[in-house]
């Protein structure tokens, strides 16, 4: 039977990875800051540690065939150190623990390495995985972080210190999730929800069930070491058609109204102001970014996944998104945080 290691377990992409792999009969072992009970009904071997010990995550990893490394920081507080430290050191401590182990090792990367602006090659270019990676601005923290980390590791396979390969997600939802649908589900909950340009462009996410699905595929894939796969495309879904099935999901009647496109750049160029004013320009990437999120249709290809992986969803945005605010639904209704079902960076 093999046997894996994962890290960030009780977070969103990590748990679906845990689940891929049980359901395909592999053991699986957890390295956690502590024994959670809530990896007990998953038949998972938690292990104490913390990914910033080198040394105790050698040891989870001794005797397991593959490290599927998807711990990270993605909304610290703090500046460029809050993301560094657990992204990239996190990434560097993996690669020491594939090396010590000799179990092949799987970096749960991001589009995020493409940049808030470089994604967006132009009307019908698709951004995929020989697209250049172009300079990331200073305040990139996120993107930089897992440049980096993913450098480091394709770096460690070059030098043939380690096996390894990468996949990179657009943004993830599902259950569990506690970033993309938590901020979503606030934000329909008012009733009311703007469509800029119509809605017609579709959005770059993906459920968390076809990520843990390439990352299983890219992990016991000889072919895969040393490459870097994108994860998107497991549905062409529309912002207008994401609205609806986010309200059908929460049970709510949501009224879609239309914005102009001229009106909506000109409250982000207001926004974008405002926020220069007010945190020295730290907000501005996050703006500019934004409005290309809700106006431009997802860039990135995953064709590479596909042909050499074998890649397909196994989960269809028209059952995950309902699903994923659903979840959401149930659990807010009762009092208890998206949060209250994963904990921190482990």
């Amino acid at each position: 039977m093999p046997r894996a290691l994962v890290t960030g377990a009780t977070g969103l992409v990590g748990s679906y990875i845990v689940d891929r792999l049980v359901t395909d009969g592999w053991s699986v072992r957890a390295l956690v800051r502590a024994p959670h009970t809530q990896l007990a009904w998953r038949d998972v071997e938690p292990v104490a540690g913390d990914i910033l010990d080198a040394d105790a995550f050698a040891n989870a990893a001794k005797g397991c065939d593959t490290i599927f490394h998807a711990a990270a920081a993605v909304t610290p507080r703090g500046g460029w150190e809050a993301y560094r430290r657990p992204n990239v050191d996190g990434a560097a401590n993996a690669v020491l623990a594939a090396e010590r182990s000799g179990a092949r090792l799987l970096q749960v990367s991001s589009v995020a390495v493409y940049g808030p602006e470089g994604r967006y090659r132009g009307a019908g270019q698709r951004t995929d995985e020989s697209t250049p990676l172009a300079p990331l601005p200073e305040r990139a923290y996120y993107a930089r972080s897992k440049r980096e980390s993913e450098e480091l590791v394709l770096a460690a396979h070059a030098a043939g210190r380690i096996w390894a390969t990468a996949v990179r997600p657009t943004v993830v939802y599902g259950r569990r999730d506690r970033q993309f649908v938590p901020r979503m589900a606030r934000f329909l909950s008012r009733g009311v929800a703007p469509i800029i340009g119509g809605g017609r462009a579709t959005f770059a996410i993906v459920h968390a069930a076809n990520v843990a699905q390439g990352a299983f595929l890219a992990a016991t894939n000889d072919t895969a070491g040393g490459r870097a796969y994108n994860i998107s495309n497991d549905g062409e879904v529309s912002v207008r058609r994401f609205f609806e099935l986010a309200a059908q999901g929460m049970g709510r009647r949501v009224r879609l109204v239309a914005v102009p496109m001229w009106l909506a750049r000109g409250g982000f160029a207001a926004l974008r102001f405002a926020a220069k004013r007010l945190t020295g320009g730290r907000m501005s990437v996050l703006s500019n970014a934004s409005l290309s999120f809700l106006t431009e249709s997802d860039p990135f290809s995953s064709d590479r996944a596909r042909r050499e992986l074998g890649w397909s969803p196994v989960v269809r945005p028209e059952d995950g998104i309902p699903d994923a605010f659903r979840w959401w639904a149930e659990h807010a209704a009762s009092g208890q945080s998206a949060s209250a079902t994963s904990t921190r960076l482990s």
